[in-house]
């Protein structure tokens, strides 16, 4: 499956209420580092494919949809699920956020000088 449906398929998923980051969606179809073509996935699917577009919304848990570009419109379909979006576009993501588990940024690497560090520094 290509990312361009695993990504719909995360979209699908989001509970009603609930919100993604464009971040999000992006590791959850596996490619943490594919937020914009998260965004391009949006803009040439939404309404061919019926995703719930609203619920996602960029890493500072606002929209990023324009005054007269999209912005009331997400914002009220939010309000009418119950999110809480103040008018400036925010959502409050620790209240709102979708918790379903996401790697948003991949492991880091630890360096064998960094692990030498601490096997020694117990000594």
């Amino acid at each position: 499956m290509e990312f361009e449906e695993r990504a719909k398929n995360v979209i699908k998923a989001i509970p009603r209420g609930r919100v993604a980051t464009y971040a999000q969606v992006a590791a959850l179809a596996g490619n943490h580092r594919a937020a914009r073509q998260v965004v391009r996935v949006l803009h040439a699917s939404s309404s061919k494919d019926r995703l719930p577009w609203q619920r996602v919304i960029n890493s500072r848990g606002g929209i990023s949809l324009g005054r007269g570009r999209g912005f009331e419109e997400q914002r009220r379909l939010l309000l009418e699920e119950g999110v809480h979006v103040s008018r400036a576009g925010r959502v409050p993501l620790e209240e709102f956020r979708w918790d379903k588990k996401s790697p948003l940024r991949p492991p880091p690497r630890v360096g064998a000088s960094f692990l030498r560090s601490l096997i020694e520094s117990k000594d």
